[in-house]
């Protein structure tokens, strides 16, 4: 039977947004403890909530009861919101941000209540019975929140802080007998990524920290998840040689393990992250990224020797080992994110958990390809590139697939090429896709990700309009419907590409900036002086701020825009889209504007992940002037007859 022959845009598809939210999870935080494996689910279908969840001999629980939600709004992002011992799972509770104690068949009981506290990277001390974690104190009003190192005591839950010196903290890591502590800690204005420095102090019978000193990292060195071995011996990423690459701390002196051209880090949005885990004290399985495609491999200590194993997949996450096996997530183009319980000697592996409970035919599926583009500037940059795949439809012969272009957010994010159903979604209708990993973005070396200082709204702009004009160019896609997305800082890409240069004829902004000054005294404390990297420092170069801002220059935009916000959004406020919004309805360009309450940085609902991707769609169908197969709700287009 052969294909129906039905334009671009409008082919019929078997997946849905409401296979989306109601058959998808997002999987974070693996731990291993006493044989048990524990581990986050976030379940849009119950309106976002991160369920804590554990598994031992064929057994899947839930840990979490409702209301309970395990989330931190340390630095807005959170991670790290949970840890275990042997008095319970410990965990950082979103409605109140207080830290309480699951034990299994009981209530969660208080610990301690936030009082305006937020804690994040929850870690327990067995030796003095205590919690260590990072605290960001809010209850000083309007001045910018303090953070620490501090401790808990569990049993009546005082708080002692350890370390405040620093603007920021993470990744405190405990030894194993102790008597040691490793963390990490910067200050304004570097981020994680530019700049890091790693501090180890001893501890005293009495839990205090005694002659504590950095022994590595600088405002130039980014270090992350330092690590302790199976004998106390200090482990840790430095970028120093301007790849992450893994280093071992040893008679007051670092070196690299094994030198090589990947990425073991990853830029540090969240707490928590692990690259590598320790299987024995000779032997690290450890997940690094090269040319943007993650890679799984075993290091060993003795030989200096890493040797990729063989597997199906190409993106990794949540490294961790214990009782003699490895778990870790794992997607693939064909597979969506798995929590994998992996034996690292028969190599054989356990599938525990999935974050998509559909099976998707392989016929209906867009391999993403990496592709090479030589940019304006001279310049090689990646793009991840999917063309329209459905076993069911073609389009008419003389046609080209519409493009949508993708600026991950960040803009240290990175695109790969995993397996996402959000993706799937557009290129099973008719769509073409550019996933781009613009100058800036992380897995390419720190050199790639330098290119964007000073630089944001100018190489990341010229770089997607780039990967569009490339393949407009060599007759991939129809250079009149070239449409462009992204989210937060991806937003931001978005407008001033639509701004500033006429590649795209189209653009959907979910809670992205259009003004750059305005966010300076809009935003919180981990990203208020992240720009002075990007732009420049503020206010000495206020004309670039002024110059980049997209809501300066609305008299350029002449083309659709759909815009999409949450209305509790602390790190992009709503007024950054409603200022965008009404100089386009001023003007009479086509705009819509769609809000969800309750909503934050990051879309975690179902029924706002639904509406968002249908709103979506109908916007481009109305603008393009195609029908589309699904039976959409239909959403306000202002000005949309001047503009068809």
């Amino acid at each position: 039977m052969g294909k129906n022959i039905t334009p671009y845009g409008s082919w019929d598809s078997p997946i849905s947004s409401e296979m989306i939210t109601a058959e998808s999870i997002s999987l974070d935080q693996i731990t291993i403890f006493n044989n048990r494996i524990y581990w986050l689910e976030r379940r849009p279908a119950e309106a976002g909530r991160n369920v804590i969840v554990s598994y031992r001999d064929g057994q899947t629980t839930d840990l979490l009861p409702q209301p309970f939600n395990a989330r931190s709004r340390v630095h807005e992002y959170g991670g790290g919101v949970y840890c275990v011992s042997e008095h319970g799972v410990y965990f950082v509770n979103d409605a109140d941000q207080g830290i309480y104690c699951l034990q299994p068949g009981e209530s969660p009981s208080l610990v301690v209540q936030s009082d305006g506290l937020r804690f994040a990277d929850l870690q327990y001390d067995p030796s003095h019975h205590r919690l260590l974690c990072i605290c960001e104190d809010h209850t000083r009003g309007t001045t910018e929140p303090s953070n620490s190192l501090v401790v808990i005591d569990t049993t009546g839950g005082k708080l002692h802080v350890l370390h405040r010196d620093h603007d920021f903290y993470a990744s405190p890591r405990l030894s194993h007998d102790s008597s040691q502590l490793a963390w990490l800690c910067w200050n304004h204005p570097e981020m994680p990524w530019d700049g890091t420095e790693l501090w180890l102090a001893d501890i005293d019978r009495y839990g205090a920290l005694q002659q504590g000193r950095r022994i590595a990292g600088d405002t130039e060195t980014s270090i992350f998840q330092p690590e302790w071995s199976p004998h106390d011996e200090l482990f840790f990423v430095s970028d120093a040689s301007g790849w992450w690459n893994l280093h071992h701390h040893q008679d007051n002196t670092a070196s690299v393990v094994v030198p090589d051209e990947s990425e073991f880090g990853l830029p540090q949005w969240v707490f928590a992250q692990s690259t590598y885990a320790f299987i024995d004290s000779n032997t690290i399985i450890c997940s690094h990224i090269k040319n943007g495609v993650g890679i799984l491999s075993l290091l060993e200590l003795d030989k200096q020797k890493l040797t990729p194993l063989t597997n199906e997949w190409n993106t990794y996450a949540s490294v961790t080992s214990g009782n003699g096996f490895v778990c870790f997530i794992a997607a693939s183009e064909y597979q969506f994110p798995q929590l994998i319980k992996y034996d690292p000697h028969s190599h054989k592996h356990e599938t525990i958990s999935t974050s998509c409970r559909t099976d998707i035919d392989r016929d209906h599926i867009s391999r993403g390809k990496h592709t090479s583009i030589t940019t304006r500037h001279g310049d090689t940059i990646d793009a991840i590139v999917y063309f329209p795949v459905n076993k069911d439809f073609c389009a008419p012969a003389d046609e080209l697939p519409p493009l949508i272009v993708i600026g991950h957010g960040g803009p240290t994010g990175m695109a790969d090429a995993s397996l996402d159903l959000r993706k799937q979604y557009w290129t099973s209708r008719g769509f073409a896709i550019a996933d781009v990993n613009y100058s800036g973005s992380t897995g390419f070396g720190r050199d790639y990700r330098e290119r964007l200082m000073l630089k944001w709204g100018l190489r990341d702009v010229d770089d997607v309009c780039d990967v569009a004009q490339y393949l407009a160019d060599n007759g991939k896609v129809d250079k009149k419907r070239m449409i462009i997305k992204g989210s937060s800082a991806g937003g931001y890409t978005v407008l001033a590409a639509l701004t500033f240069h006429n590649t795209f004829s189209c653009g959907a902004s979910y809670y992205g900036i259009s003004d750059l000054e305005t966010l300076i005294n809009d935003t919180h404390k981990f990203e208020s002086r992240y720009m002075d990297k990007l732009v420049g420092e503020y206010p000495l170069h206020k004309q670039h701020y002024r110059d980049r801002s997209p809501i300066n220059h609305v008299e350029q935009l002449d083309c659709p825009v759909i815009f999409f916000q949450g209305l509790e959004d602390k790190v992009v406020p709503p007024s950054q889209a409603e200022m965008m919004v009404e100089a386009l309805k001023h003007k009479g360009i086509a705009v819509s504007y769609i809000t969800f309450e309750n909503e934050q940085h990051g879309f975690r609902n179902a029924d706002t992940i639904k509406a968002a991707l249908n709103a979506e769609l109908y916007f481009y169908a109305r603008v393009f002037n195609f029908e589309t197969a699904d039976k959409l709700e239909p959403v306000t287009i202002e000005n949309l007859v001047n503009n068809v």
